[in-house]
């Protein structure tokens, strides 16, 4: 199986960078399954059910969030509603949404999706490792699933290191967002599983983070001056992964970063 993700979306600079260039995503890398993570999309923090739906029009098969996921109060209903959305899978299962999707590929192939949400320096949130032990009980790569993609959102490196090491040859891909730099240590681990540390963001890199400059700079200045963060437009860059994966056993064969300026 052939996956393209895309790193975290910020603002309309980032939107513009996956939208315009996912025509030649598709043509490079003829991709079965394209995921992007939309947390950030909406004026850098959240995502509307119309940016959602843009994406989905365009060709993207599975969105992911974040820690974000609730700043927009229209996407909640949205997240119940839609079945190619997910939140982070080790928030309480009582909320909105879903922690993870599965989607079916023309060829009957199916790809498990989900994203977990780190707890060292980030809100208090349930166990990522008891709550994807409990998913992984019901899937089995290269027999009831074909590939398996898994989201670690997290600030820490070493908690998505540990993370990745965990998952090492029972998910096909481990990939960091949130930190929305891109790390160079894609690899195949000894297990067979497809690791990054971070994808890096889709928007301004003449930026912080994806947001304009002044505000930063000034908090650190400054302490703090009221100012808001607002995201840069124009200049966005594409950054994410390419992985393959073999259609026997569900592990790695591949994996790429991508970066189209």
């Amino acid at each position: 199986m052939k996956i393209v993700y895309s790193g975290d979306v910020v603002g309309r600079a980032g939107r513009d960078a996956v939208l315009n260039n996912l025509p030649k995503v598709k043509e490079l890398y003829k991709p079965d399954v394209i995921i992007a993570n939309v947390e950030n999309a909406a004026h850098g923090f959240g995502v509307t059910p119309g940016i959602c739906r843009d994406f989905l029009e365009a060709g993207v098969d599975a969105l992911v969030t974040g820690n974000h996921v609730w700043q927009q109060r229209e996407i909640i209903p949205f997240l119940d509603e839609c079945k190619k959305i997910i939140r982070p899978l080790n928030y309480p299962p009582h909320l909105p949404g879903r922690g993870f999707c599965e989607i079916e590929l023309p060829s009957g192939k199916k790809i498990l999706i989900t994203q977990l949400l780190g707890r060292v320096f980030m809100e208090a949130v349930d166990s990522p490792v008891q709550a994807i032990d409990t998913l992984l009980k019901n899937y089995t790569l290269g027999k009831n699933i074909a590939a398996i993609f898994v989201d670690i959102h997290g600030e820490a490196t070493s908690e998505k290191l540990a993370l990745g090491h965990y998952l090492d040859g029972r998910v096909s891909a481990v990939a960091g967002t949130h930190t929305h730099v891109p790390t160079a240590d894609a690899t195949i681990r000894d297990g067979g599983t497809a690791y990054i540390t971070d994808v890096g963001m889709c928007g301004n890199y003449n930026s912080v983070l994806g947001f304009e400059k002044e505000a930063p700079i000034s908090r650190i200045t400054q302490k703090y001056d009221g100012a808001r963060l607002v995201p840069c437009t124009g200049g966005g860059s594409f950054c994410g992964i390419y992985v393959e994966t073999d259609d026997k056993t569900g592990l790695a064969t591949h994996i790429e970063r991508i970066e189209i300026l």
